[in-house]
């Protein structure tokens, strides 16, 4: 266990030295929050059922984050661990290989509850966001995303042969989802259409699911977005665990 830990904080450095994941993960969120805070304020608009912008953008911006982590940071960290050796060498030391990406799972995870918790405290020191419902519901939400994306991250690993292609596959799903969910720009501000094809997009379900959860909204109402991200994670591990390769 002592081993695993270790592991951890190393990867923990090796995720902080990378420009791409901290800037998606901590800054590039802040920086829409005071961005579009500074546009409309967090005034009470009853285009957002009566809530200001601020306090319907940032339980987006988690999704946001959740997406960046997962899509992005997992696929090239571990396809750039493979093309490196480094995989191939973490196999011969005494460490599991269950281990091994248990601990990228576990690094992260951190990471994405540090960008998501500096957003809200940001968030709420300077435009006072509200918080509707349970802090409990709001985290197993934000658990099953994360674990939902995650394992879609490792699909990409497994099949993308360079930290390259990774990137680039990541990129491909990662913008549609990010504009097309809800995550950057509300939903409410969507035409029609817009609002139709984001049905399709696996993020607008956890767009929906934290801030219906974040606005104290009955956690049943929110089944079929709870139900789409358990099978996006069961899939997505059950494949990934099929298909992948440490060297």
């Amino acid at each position: 266990m002592r081993g695993f830990w270790k592991l951890a904080w190393v990867e923990v450095k090796i995720y902080l030295r990378q420009p791409q994941a901290a800037f998606f993960t901590i800054f590039f969120p802040l920086i829409l929050l005071f961005i579009f805070g500074a546009i409309y304020g967090n005034k009470p608009n009853p285009l957002f059922g009566g809530r200001g912008m601020v306090d319907v953008s940032t339980p987006a911006y988690l999704a946001m984050i959740i997406g960046s982590t997962g899509l992005l940071s997992i696929a090239i960290a571990v396809s750039s661990n493979r093309e490196k050796g480094v995989l191939r060498r973490y196999r011969a030391t005494p460490l599991r290989p269950a281990a091994v990406l248990a601990s990228q799972i576990v690094v992260h995870y951190l990471m994405t509850l540090l960008g998501g918790g500096i957003l809200i405290l940001a968030a709420r020191l300077v435009y006072g966001i509200q918080f509707s419902g349970r802090a409990g519901l709001v985290f197993a939400g934000f658990t099953l995303s994360c674990l939902s994306f995650f394992a879609v991250g490792f699909l990409l690993a497994s099949v993308a042969r360079t930290a390259r292609t990774a990137y680039i596959l990541g990129m491909v799903l990662y913008f549609p989802n990010l504009f097309l969910s809800g995550a950057t720009i509300p939903k409410e501000t969507f035409p029609e259409t817009l609002r139709a094809a984001g049905h399709f997009i696996p993020l607008t379900h956890v767009v929906n699911l934290l801030q219906g959860l974040w606005f104290g909204n009955p956690p049943g109402r929110y089944a079929l977005e709870a139900a789409v991200l358990a099978g996006l994670l069961v899939v997505g591990a059950v494949v990934s665990a099929k298909t992948f390769r440490w060297e």
